[in-house]
């Protein structure tokens, strides 16, 4: 798959799957990954916060062979250094974390690199900086990260659905409940974390999801 393949996962109607074995009540993150990908799931990121280098390292070799089983894309949360070890088809920084011309010297432009925005002033220095794709949000309050910054509510993803240069995740305190209102405002790539791996039946609830966001792409073709 080239990188203007995978891509066009993150610009189309699509779930964007992130672990997080905290959450994913006692299951391990291969069995959860697993399970989303036999639910049709095509993008993965490895987030784990709780683990030693070594573990995430012999890990995220394992989920690489699943993703690349299904024919899905692999991010690495975080840590450039592992994407390039695994051979993960991108990694995804936060304000805090590298720069992305660093990012990109080191990966090369093969390799896919997103950005964790929380502002279009944020936004467009990531577009600026060569950032594939961001990450807007969160949209919602979310519980999933220790030091996660209040909501930014959904003034910032119609902002970032009427100006923003490259594709984005929606991301942060989405659910099935409320991921209505996120599609309805025109964002098309969906990022759950605790939606998912918290989920009794991974599989139903990402049916559950698919249909949700089927309804969107059809229509979204009727209008082409």
């Amino acid at each position: 798959m080239s990188k203007l393949e995978k891509l066009r996962l993150l610009e189309d109607y699509n779930i964007y799957c992130i672990t997080a074995e905290k959450f994913s009540r006692g299951r391990e993150n291969l069995k959860v990954v697993s399970e989303m990908l036999k639910a049709g799931i095509r993008i993965i990121q490895y987030r784990e916060k709780y683990k030693s280098l070594k573990e995430k390292y012999y890990e995220c070799l394992k989920i690489r062979e699943l993703t690349r089983q299904y024919g899905a894309i692999l991010i690495v949360n975080d840590h450039v250094d592992l994407c390039q070890m695994v051979d993960a088809d991108g990694v995804h920084l936060g304000q805090d974390d590298y720069p992305v011309k660093e990012a990109r010297r080191i990966l090369g432009d093969e390799y896919i690199i997103g950005v964790s925005t929380h502002s279009p002033e944020q936004l467009k220095k990531a577009a600026k900086e060569g950032a594939d794709y961001a990450g807007v949000g969160p949209l919602f309050a979310t519980n999933t990260k220790d030091n996660a910054i209040p909501p930014v509510g959904l003034e910032y993803l119609k902002w970032a659905v009427a100006n923003s240069s490259i594709p984005f995740v929606a991301i942060g305190g989405i659910k099935e409940y409320n991921i209505q209102e996120v599609l309805d405002l025109g964002s098309k790539c969906i990022a759950l974390v605790t939606e998912i791996v918290g989920a009794e039946d991974i599989k139903d609830k990402i049916d559950r999801l698919n249909k949700i966001l089927e309804r969107y792409r059809v229509s979204n073709k009727a209008f082409d």
